[in-house]
């Protein structure tokens, strides 16, 4: 990196990092890790690795390992140093930070104590996720890592099933195939989904099919590298909320009868429900 390092005003900075390949990190987050007075990340290897791939001298300044285990010890650090004017670079170490990363508290802190608090964006394993399953990106939801425990899985899943949204999960290797068979169950062997793996990697992989078939084709494989699944919206619900919205739209341009047989084929619901508020819409015109 040859450019010229300017100083950063004083001030905490979320830097985005790349998922795999390292060439997808921003210039912008390399200027303010060339800059950064102090760096904290969540693994210090990987960070300084990081680093040397994009020939960014650390020359005295530190570099800090702050994670889940010793964030409430090294959290004050952090805060002091943005207390004597510094300025304080934090590093996911793979992503976004505060997506499923311990950055959450230091940043709530940093906010509450006054400080500036500025985000470097970039590569996202959930929006990379979304970009490749193919289902729809009008509204998501991210619900992170669903829990170890089968039963309190269960239950979790359970929660999401009617969520009008795509919705998108976090797992590890070791879990992917139990979560998979809990989500057939509690959200529905046909709905659509996506198994990503190993995004942006050498090896990366998308298999698209409905859970159930997701269940069955990974059965006797033994599966490596980060996982994000991207399961399609409870079509159902979505269509019901739709409804009068989609009816309203149609009814500008069409006759009652035309706009409900528009409508109950576009959300797949019946045509005698779409008919009858239809009417009622159709009334108030």
């Amino acid at each position: 990196m040859n450019a010229e390092v300017r100083p950063l005003a004083p001030g905490l900075y979320f830097v985005a990092t790349p998922i795999g390949a390292a060439r997808d990190i921003t210039l912008r987050a390399l200027d303010i890790l060339a800059s950064a007075d102090l760096i904290a990340a969540e693994d210090t290897r990987t960070a300084r690795h990081l680093l040397e791939i994009h020939g960014v001298a650390l020359g005295d300044r530190p570099v800090v390992a702050y994670h889940d285990h010793n964030g409430a010890v090294v959290r004050p650090r952090l805060l002091q140093a943005l207390a004597d004017g510094k300025s304080v670079a934090y590093a996911s170490e793979a992503g976004t930070p505060m997506v499923a990363d311990p950055g959450f508290v230091l940043a709530r802190e940093a906010i509450a104590a006054g400080y500036p608090v500025t985000s470097a964006p970039g590569p996202s394993a959930v929006i990379t996720a979304l970009t490749l399953a193919g289902l729809p990106t009008d509204r998501f939801l991210f619900a992170g890592f669903p829990p170890n425990a089968a039963g309190a899985r269960r239950a979790f899943l359970r929660e999401l099933a009617g969520i009008p949204a795509t919705l998108v999960l976090f797992e590890s290797p070791k879990r992917i195939h139990q979560s998979l068979r809990d989500m057939a169950l509690e959200l529905g062997a046909e709905r659509q989904a996506a198994m990503c793996r190993e995004l942006t990697k050498r090896f990366e992989e998308v298999i698209r099919a409905p859970l159930g078939e997701l269940v069955e084709k990974l059965a006797d494989r033994s599966l490596k590298g980060e996982i994000v699944v991207v399961v399609d919206r409870n079509r159902k619900v979505a269509s019901d909320d739709r409804l009068e919205e989609a009816l309203s739209e149609a009814l500008l341009t069409m006759s009652v009868k035309d706009a409900a047989q528009a409508v109950s084929e576009a959300l797949s619901l019946p045509k005698r429900k779409v008919y009858q508020l239809a009417l009622e819409l159709g009334k108030t015109k």
